[in-house]
């Protein structure tokens, strides 16, 4: 066979499969090409992810334009509703794999039932936490470190963000119990038509309001939450009326205490793993605004948003990974499921060195799209250029992490996390920038040491093999 002939018929096969994994049908991943599997899951999770990046961008894009204050105040709530993410991300982590361990089983009512439990659970959640966040939502702020005129202007953003944490829960939540599923192409409707409706919405609330730096605010608010509403709402209704693995009953609305323990003794674990990592982000991000002031913070906010674009896309490709490890293993194919994450692993790092590049090379063109101001976009310039430095570390720690959580293993990474950001990124942090007076520099040089050290780790605790004998 001619060269020419074999490229056609390489194009061919994979314009072949990612039209297969775009078209929705359901898919056994137990079986056939570990690539292919690997395939057909990351590419509708990578473009899920993707939408999510266009969803922090573009908040960041038009709230940047309102000033630094508000910019700040936006940058430093999210940094308090990634505790809010850590809750939902930990609860959805032991969904997708209680429910990815039934479907390996080829049991779907007892994953429609975990799945209806799961749900449970983060109603009660999300109500200790919407409440006492709306009423102290300018305590926090002061707290963060923001500056008295950026509280008065944006608290209003930061209560209506809190008492919206339940569509926040539940999105990423639902989204968590399709992927289990293996039904990637769902969750990545419903995070697309969110995120969509967010970006129509954004231009017209923000500016809705005339020049009033409060009200417009408020409108970005706004236009966030209705478009988390729209995306639960939108999973609802084919969880409900859907014809797929995953489908609530009334019959699975009654509540199974036995499912609802095993759901928090995974959940637990994997919610403090994420609540360890965003808890260190409010750290770095409060020493940030305490060494550089508002312009440090706003430049730190809008990099942080520039990286995650690119991140959450990897991020979604690593979930492929939770899923392949919780269908085989519950297919009692362990072997499988290692390779699985090998396959997915080396894809990520290809994707997150050519990230890199882009990064180191054209950081004051990216960030310029953002911001005017000098100060501000040479704090985010650098910011950008150091993180960026450690990612191919984080696409290869990152699927790691993810398929200890597949398996149900939840403590592992969550060991790991606790070690990496409070024995070493926060210190590291504070050294740098108080110590050795480099201020918001130092902060973003410990970023990629201790994500590095992070992913060394869990490549090592991976190889044990540990987690592949985890009951779920």
């Amino acid at each position: 066979m001619s060269v020419t002939k074999t490229a056609s018929l390489r194009l061919t096969n994979i314009f072949s499969l990612i039209k297969q994994s775009l078209n929705g049908q359901e898919q056994d991943y137990t079986t056939g090409s570990i690539r292919t599997a690997v395939i057909l899951l990351a590419i509708p999770m990578m473009l899920e992810m993707c939408m999510e990046s266009v969803f922090a961008v573009v908040d960041i894009y038009f709230v940047s334009h309102l000033g630094k204050d508000a910019t700040s105040v936006v940058g430093l709530t999210e940094s308090v509703v990634t505790i809010v993410y850590s809750l939902a991300i930990g609860i959805s982590m032991a969904a997708t794999a209680m429910v990815a361990r039934r479907v390996g089983e080829k049991d779907p009512a007892a994953a429609t039932k975990a799945g209806m439990q799961a749900i449970f659970v983060s109603l009660i959640i999300t109500l200790l936490i919407s409440i006492p966040g709306f009423i102290y939502a300018d305590d926090i702020l002061r707290l963060m470190g923001a500056e008295e005129a950026a509280i008065q202007s944006g608290v209003i953003y930061t209560r209506i963000i809190m008492a919206g944490s339940l569509v926040i829960m539940l999105l990423f939540l639902i989204n968590g119990i399709f992927r289990g599923a293996g039904d990637a192409m769902m969750a990545m409707k419903s995070l697309w038509l969110a995120n969509i409706c967010n970006i129509i919405l954004c231009p017209i609330l923000i500016k809705g309001w005339g020049p009033i730096p409060a009200f417009e605010i408020m409108g970005a608010a706004m236009a966030t939450t209705i478009g988390r509403g729209i995306g639960v709402a939108y999973q609802l209704y084919h969880l409900f009326n859907g014809n797929r693995m995953v489908r609530f009953t009334l019959k699975a609305l009654s509540l199974d205490l036995k499912i609802i323990r095993s759901l928090i003794s995974i959940a637990w674990p994997g919610t403090l793993q994420f609540l360890i990592g965003s808890g260190s982000w409010i750290v770095l991000a409060s020493l940030v605004v305490q060494t550089g002031h508002s312009e440090a913070s706003a430049g730190y906010q809008i990099a942080i948003r520039v990286i995650m674009f690119f991140l959450l896309p990897a991020w979604g490709m690593s979930n492929a990974a939770a899923t392949l490890v919780g269908q085989n293993l519950g297919a009692g194919q362990p072997g499988r499921a290692e390779l699985s994450v090998l396959q997915t692993a080396k894809y990520n790092t290809i994707f997150m060195a050519v990230v890199s590049f882009i990064f180191i090379v054209f950081a004051p063109y990216i960030i310029s799209l953002f911001t005017k101001e000098e100060i501000v976009m040479n704090y985010a310039v650098t910011a950008v250029r150091i993180i960026g430095t450690g990612f191919i570390f984080y696409g290869i720690g990152m699927v790691m992490a993810n398929a200890f959580n597949g398996a149900g293993d939840t403590r592992t990474p969550t060991l790991i996390n606790f070690v990496g950001f409070w024995l070493i990124q926060i210190p590291l942090a504070y050294l740098l920038a108080r110590t050795f007076s480099l201020g918001p520099k130092g902060v973003f040089i410990a970023i990629p040491v201790s994500e590095t050290a992070i992913s060394i780790a869990a490549c090592i605790l991976f190889r044990k093999g540990k987690w592949k004998h985890k009951k779920v």
